[in-house]
This record gives structure tokens, C-alpha cells and sequence, in this order.
């Protein structure tokens, strides 16, 4: 019987070493990638250095130089210092790396052969393997090389020294080799290396068909009728509304939504100040439409105080003071004129002056 201690020490053996492969896959996967980058950038080179020579004077002189500067070691050096950028540690140091093997490929093997990525990254350095394959033995996805997953998917791994060659199946397919399909999809072509997925009608949860006759199950909000299809609820005619009061129901395929009235509105069936229920305070229902109350044309005065005058706006009015008047403790008094301004400022400065005999 093994102690706590000894428990504990095994889990955290065994957690170990699962983070390190881990760590280990997602390296060799990354390293792939890297070479990969390089090996693009080291043809990207080529193409930006092939018009360029030592420089001369004469066409004759630089047709030559030219041949020269092709397969020269200058040439060589001018590419593998762009092959990276300054702030990428895992690219300058596989180019650092495996410098000489650029120089190998550069002046004894890109004539044989001229594939840069498959020679360096597959062949020699062993960090990358040939698309449909994975892991360090570059074993054969699952489906085969040629077509992984059987074409449904993507293969754990592909291309790379890492990866455990599982299937990401694409939307719509499942299962191990990626021929099955998910819920909402069927198999409208189905063999042992083939597959088609096609997705079901809307109202479908699962189905054997394109239609919401062929439904097995509906999906909620749908319900099956005597006949056998999916049907779309209509949940706004539910009794209790699930919507609230200032709200409309609006009906959708498989589901609906609530929606706010129109603020003319005291309830409503839709949208617009034509589907109110009743009118807001404020607004009237003039021949089915919900319109503005103009408060300031009614018979009875709405602004009763002395020197008011009566402003409408949506829904509501407000009183203000009439023209030549302005609000001093919560009434409308008259603006002095200029001169009336000159006489008070004078009967405050020289209030003798003005003294009744």
C-alpha cells in the first residue's frame, strides 16, 4: 500500500512527464513552422537578389559578373542576412544553427535538388514531413496521406515531426476518420472513404433528408404536425405574453424576440405608432396613428400663470415666460427698457436726488 507521500509524488511524476511531451509536441510543431518560414524567405530571396551583380561599367563586363554574382558566396550571405527578423530568437537561431547546411545546398545540392524546404527542413535537419503525415517517424495520417481525414478534416500534426495524427474533423463531421456526421447534418453520400455531410432544414434536430418532412427530431421551438414535419411555434400567441407590457411580441423561425414599443405607444402589437394598443399621455389616436397633443391649442389654457406663454413638444408642453418678461422668484416680471436700467442705477448712486419734498 502506498503511502500519501509516495501518492503524491507519482501523480506529480506522471504530470511531468505528460507537460513535457506536450511541450515537446507543440516544439517540434514550431520548429516546423520556423523552417518552413525560412525555407519561403530563402526563395523570396532569390527573387529579390537575381537582377543584381558586383556592378561595372560595360554590359559585356556585368553580363559576367552577373553569371558570377548568381551562384556567388556574396549573394548567398545577402539572403541569409533577410531571412529573419531581428526580434524572432527561434529563426536567427536555426539559420545560425544550420549555417552550413545553406552553404552546402547553396554550391552542391540545389541543382539536384531545387526544392529548398523538402531538402533542409524534411531531409536534413528532420524538423518538418510530408504534408499528409506526422509525428518523428512521419507515419501516414489517419484516412492516408493523400487524403487525411478523408478530406473532412485536418490531421494532428500534418506536415510536422509532432502531433498525435488525430482528426479535427471539420463543421458538420465527427467521429474518429471524420465520416460521420453531427447533429443537424446527414450523410447524403456515405462509403468507407467517402463522405458528404449536408446539413438539414432548420426546423431539423436530427433528419435523414433536405426537408422538415425528413426530420427524425425537431429542433425546440419547432413541433411535429399529423403529418409528420417540423412546424415553427408561434410563441407570440402564448397566453400568458411572454413579452412585457411596453413590449411586442415578433414571431421567427424556431424562436422570437421581444421588442420595445413605439413611446407614442401605451402598449402595442407591433412596430410603429400605428400598431399602439392605446396612446401614450400626451399623444392621440388620430385615424389608427398615435400623434403629438398640441397642449397649446386646447380651449382651456394650460399655462395660467400671469405673462406666460405655452411651448409644445412631443408629448408634453412647457410654460415660459412671454416676450420682454423673465422668471425672477418663480414669476414673470417685465424687463426694464435702457432707461428705466439708467434712472434705477442713478437712484441708487445719488438717492438724495430723488428724495419726495
Amino acid at each position: 500500500m502506498l503511502s500519501l507521500s509516495q501518492l503524491l509524488w507519482l501523480f506529480c511524476s506522471l504530470a511531468c512527464i505528460l507537460l513535457s511531451q506536450c511541450t515537446y509536441a507543440k516544439d517540434l510543431k514550431s520548429s516546423c513552422n520556423t523552417c518552413k518560414q525560412i525555407a519561403d524567405n530563402f526563395i523570396k530571396g532569390l527573387d529579390r537578389t537575381k537582377k543584381q551583380n558586383f556592378g561595372g561599367g560595360n554590359t559585356a563586363w556585368e553580363e559576367r559578373a552577373l553569371s558570377k554574382y548568381e551562384t556567388s558566396e556574396i549573394r548567398l550571405v545577402e539572403i541569409l542576412e533577410n531571412l529573419c527578423d531581428s526580434s524572432s530568437f527561434d529563426c536567427n537561431h536555426m539559420v545560425e544553427e544550420h549555417e552550413d547546411h545553406f552553404e552546402t545546398w547553396w554550391f552542391k545540392r540545389q541543382n539536384k535538388h531545387p526544392d529548398l524546404y523538402k531538402w533542409f527542413c524534411i531531409d536534413t535537419i528532420n524538423v518538418c514531413c510530408l504534408k499528409g503525415t506526422f509525428g518523428p517517424d512521419c507515419n501516414a495520417c489517419v484516412g492516408g496521406s493523400e487524403r487525411p481525414c478523408h478530406g473532412n478534416g485536418v490531421c494532428d500534426g500534418d506536415g510536422t515531426r509532432g502531433g498525435n495524427g488525430r482528426c479535427n474533423c471539420d463543421h458538420g463531421y465527427n467521429g474518429e476518420f471524420c465520416l460521420d456526421c453531427i447533429d443537424g447534418y446527414f450523410n447524403e453520400i456515405r462509403n468507407d472513404t467517402f463522405s458528404l455531410c449536408t446539413e438539414c432544414h432548420s426546423s431539423c434536430k436530427t433528419c435523414t433528408g433536405l426537408t422538415n418532412e425528413d426530420c427524425e427530431k425537431c429542433k425546440t421551438g419547432w413541433v411535429e404536425d399529423d403529418e409528420g414535419a417540423c412546424l415553427d411555434v408561434n410563441e407570440c400567441l402564448n397566453d400568458p405574453p411572454l413579452c412585457k407590457e411596453d413590449q411586442y411580441c415578433l414571431n421567427t423561425d424556431g424562436s422570437f424576440s421581444c421588442n420595445g414599443c413605439d413611446k407614442v405607444c401605451s402598449g402595442c402589437t407591433g412596430a410603429g405608432p400605428d400598431k399602439c394598443q392605446s396612446c401614450a399621455p400626451g399623444y392621440q389616436d388620430t385615424e389608427g396613428t398615435c400623434t403629438d397633443v398640441n397642449e397649446c391649442e386646447q380651449p382651456d389654457a394650460v399655462c395660467t400663470a400671469e405673462n406666460q406663454e405655452c411651448v409644445n413638444n412631443k408629448g408634453s408642453y412647457i410654460c415660459i415666460c412671454a416676450s420682454s418678461y423673465e422668471k425672477q422668484e418663480g414669476v414673470c416680471v417685465k424687463i426694464p427698457e435702457p432707461e428705466e436700467n439708467e434712472e434705477a442705477a442713478e437712484t441708487v448712486k445719488h438717492p438724495e436726488e430723488h428724495v419726495d419734498l
